[in-house]
C-alpha cells in the first residue's frame, strides 16, 4: 500500500497541474494550435502495453536514456532495476499517457469561462498569471476537482505498467496494491484474501475521492 501512495504522490500533482498549464497555453490564439492538440493527445490513443514496452526499451541499460547520460559522462542508471528509480520510472509512463487526456478535459472547461472577465482584467492591467489565478482557476474549480479525482483513482489502480515493466520489482519497490491483489489471486490462488484487499482498495478510493471533492469544492459542500 505504501508504494501505491508514493505512486499517487508522484503522478497526481503533475497530472493535475501540467495539463492545466498546457490547456491555458493552447487556449490562446496561436498558429497551428490544432497540430499541438493532436501531438499532445497522441499518447492517449497509444495502447498502455505498447507504451510500457517502449519505455522499457528506453530505460534499459543500453537504452537511449543511458546513452544520452554517457554523452554527459554520467554512469548508467538502473531505471527499472534500482529501488530508488523503479517506481518513479514507471510513473513517468502514467504521466505521459495522461497529460493529453486531462488537457482536453481542461480545454472543454476553459471554453465556458466568460471572455468579458478577461477583458476586464486587461483593462485593470492584470498580467497573464493574475488573470488566470483570479478568473480561470475559480471558474474551472469543479473541473480541477474532477481531474484530481480521476487521476487519483487511476494512480491507485495502476497495474499494466507495473506488470509489463517491473513485475513489482526490484525487491517489491514498485509493487502496488492492485499488482499485489493480482499476485495473490492469480499466482498464489488466494482468492479470499485478494477479494478482501479489493474491498479495502474500494473503500480507500472512495475516501480519497470524497476528500478531493470536499477540498476543491468546499464552498459548494461547506455545510457537510
Amino acid at each position: 500500500m505504501f508504494n501505491t501512495f508514493m505512486y499517487l504522490v508522484i503522478a497526481v500533482p503533475f497530472l493535475v497541474t501540467f495539463p492545466l498549464f498546457l490547456a491555458i497555453l493552447i487556449n490562446q490564439k496561436i498558429r497551428g494550435v490544432t497540430l499541438y492538440k493532436i501531438l499532445i493527445y497522441l499518447p492517449v490513443i497509444v495502447s498502455i502495453v505498447v507504451a510500457a514496452i517502449a519505455f522499457k526499451w528506453l530505460y534499459s541499460t543500453q537504452g537511449v536514456l543511458n546513452y544520452l547520460l554517457s554523452l554527459l559522462h554520467i554512469a548508467p542508471i538502473g531505471w527499472l532495476t534500482d529501488t530508488k528509480w523503479a517506481l518513479f520510472s514507471v510513473a513517468v509512463v502514467t504521466i505521459w499517457k495522461g497529460i493529453g487526456y486531462y488537457m482536453m478535459i481542461y480545454l472543454s472547461s476553459l471554453m465556458s469561462v466568460p471572455q468579458d472577465l478577461y477583458e476586464a482584467c486587461d483593462i485593470d492591467g492584470a498580467n497573464f498569471l493574475q488573470k488566470h489565478l483570479t478568473v480561470t482557476i475559480p471558474h474551472i474549480m469543479p473541473t480541477i476537482a474532477l481531474v484530481s479525482t480521476i487521476s487519483t483513482i487511476s494512480a491507485m489502480k495502476v497495474f499494466a505498467e507495473i506488470y509489463v515493466m517491473t513485475k513489482g520489482g526490484p525487491l517489491n519497490s514498485s509493487k502496488t496494491i492492485v499488482y499485489y491483489i493480482y499476485e495473490r489471486a492469480f499466482e498464489n490462488l488466494d482468492l479470499g484474501y485478494a477479494s478482501a484487499l479489493a474491498v479495502v482498495l474500494l473503500v480507500v478510493v472512495m475516501i480519497f475521492s470524497l476528500i478531493n471533492i470536499l477540498c476543491f469544492e468546499k464552498n459548494k459542500y461547506g455545510d457537510i
